[in-house]
């Protein structure tokens, strides 16, 4: 069992003021696999005077200084990706489908923003004003378990693009995959107190970072609510904040789509990382001309997927990463027959077979209207709501009466009927018919999905602020 007991401040591991610890877990086993131990505030404090210290040299950096520093940070993490996609794979138990991005996604995003920062232009002339895009301060970054590495490299690559440092609050599920990554990351050499990494809960390490006044910058993963709560604090001294929340994301099937090929791209951005995604299109809106050959296509499909430990390759869904999430997934399953909707396949309880782990039956409803709770609020599961529509108009009626607005998925036979209902669609992103990610594009949601966007240009410009000197 490892027992994590130090966290990470001006460039050395070092033991925590915090006494609390947690348990940590393999979800496909339910077995304790580890303890960590827990920052409180006077570990945030230390962190943030490491942050601004290092922050007076950082922030005169040079572009090409910063472009080496991720390129040394790229080498690091890419250099024990063994070592990462195990640690993932026991204390998350994402399938190997999802590691097998997540890891090599936590590299590059290093190698992502070198780029963006070879031909970002921080001074400009505007007439007779010379704009310079200066470092906003220092930034805290606060980041969910459900894609570890992803978030903390990918914030950390844009603050150091942008030269500015960082306290990382990861999340204390995360604790092994947390300080194995911290050990890449001091392997790259970078000046102490660039990044700083403290364990914590949200509620005393996240509001600690919210409300301390050193910190300028929050950039935050995770639930609406959590997400309005560091609003909130972040308020009372103006920190910027950019927030990437929660979704309902929209999974529109048009009625000339060929279902051979996108019954499959649907079940994969519905169950996307075990249905443990922000992302993930987890309303199906099908016409209601093929409503019931979508129906037995989604059934069919669902019943080949194979559940259980991502040690086997072959496993498509992996188990809910605690009890606590387990349980609320089966709350929702509950709660959709109550309110009437038709369970298609899947149900409560784990998949035969299984008889320990926190793994759930690939559940689909049909008989769904959108103002059910399951149509409305975000499961975080593999559970899908089949929502029929008379025509298009309908169908982007019911796309868009969601409070969220992160990802909307849009499959159709015909391009440009896809692209002209993706244009009416409130989201941050709208993927055409399984489109690859694309790193260096905007992310962020509308409405309550959040505030502000990530990844390339837009990422990087919201660690920076612009000031003008007319002469």
């Amino acid at each position: 069992m490892r027992t994590i007991d130090t966290i990470y401040i001006n460039g050395s591991f070092v033991q925590p003021h915090g006494k609390e610890e947690a348990a940590l877990f393999n979800p496909a086993t339910e077995e304790q696999i580890g303890i960590v131990r827990l920052g409180d505030e006077q570990d945030v404090d230390k962190a943030v005077s490491a942050a601004k210290a290092a922050f007076a040299i950082l922030s005169q950096s040079s572009k090409a200084e910063r472009i080496a520093m991720l390129h040394s940070l790229h080498d690091a993490v890419s250099a024990r990706a063994a070592d990462l996609t195990d640690a993932m794979r026991e204390e998350y138990g994402a399938p190997a489908s999802f590691i097998g991005f997540s890891v090599p996604h936590a590299a590059t995003s290093f190698l992502h923003m070198a780029s963006t920062l070879e031909t970002y232009e921080f001074r400009r002339r505007i007439g007779h004003a010379e704009v310079e895009m200066r470092p906003a301060g220092v930034a805290a970054a606060i980041t969910p378990w459900n894609s570890n590495y992803g978030f903390i490299c990918g914030k950390l690559a844009t603050a150091i693009a942008a030269g500015t440092t960082m306290v990382v609050k990861p999340s204390e599920m995360s604790a092994i995959q947390t300080q194995l990554l911290t050990e890449c990351l001091h392997a790259a050499g970078l000046p102490n107190g660039v990044f700083n990494i403290v364990n914590g809960y949200g509620h005393v390490v996240g509001a600690a970072l919210s409300a301390h006044r050193d910190i300028a910058k929050i950039s935050f993963t995770g639930s609406t609510v959590t997400g309005r709560a560091i609003l909130q604090a972040a308020s009372a001294t103006f920190k910027r904040v950019t927030l990437e929340l929660g979704g309902k994301s929209p999974n529109v099937i048009l009625d000339d789509a060929d279902l051979d090929t996108v019954i499959p791209q649907v079940l994969a951005a519905g169950f996307a990382n075990s249905g443990q995604a922000c992302i993930a299109g987890t309303r199906v809106l099908a016409p209601e001309s093929r409503l019931a050959e979508i129906h037995d296509r989604l059934a069919g499909a669902v019943a080949t997927l194979k559940v259980g430990d991502a040690s086997d390759p072959e496993v498509s869904i992996g188990p809910m990463v605690s009890q606590k999430q387990w349980d609320r997934v089966q709350s929702y399953i509950r709660l959709g027959q109550e309110e009437g909707a038709r369970l298609i396949i899947g149900g409560e309880g784990r998949p035969e077979g299984l008889n320990r782990g926190w793994f759930v039956r690939p559940t689909i409803f049909s008989d769904v209207s959108n103002d059910m709770r399951i149509a409305r609020e975000e499961i975080f599961g593999p559970v899908l709501c089949v929502i029929p529509y008379r025509d298009e108009a309908h169908a982007l009626e019911i796309a868009n009466d969601t409070v969220y607005g992160l990802q909307a998925y849009v499959f159709s036979s015909d391009l440009a009927r896809a692209k002209r209902v993706a244009e009416r669609i409130d989201a941050g992103r709208v993927v055409i018919n399984g489109a690859p990610h694309e790193p260096l594009a905007p992310f962020g949601g509308f409405k309550q999905s959040g505030i502000g966007r990530e990844f390339g240009t837009y990422g990087l410009e919201s660690f920076l602020e612009p000031r003008a000197v007319l002469s």
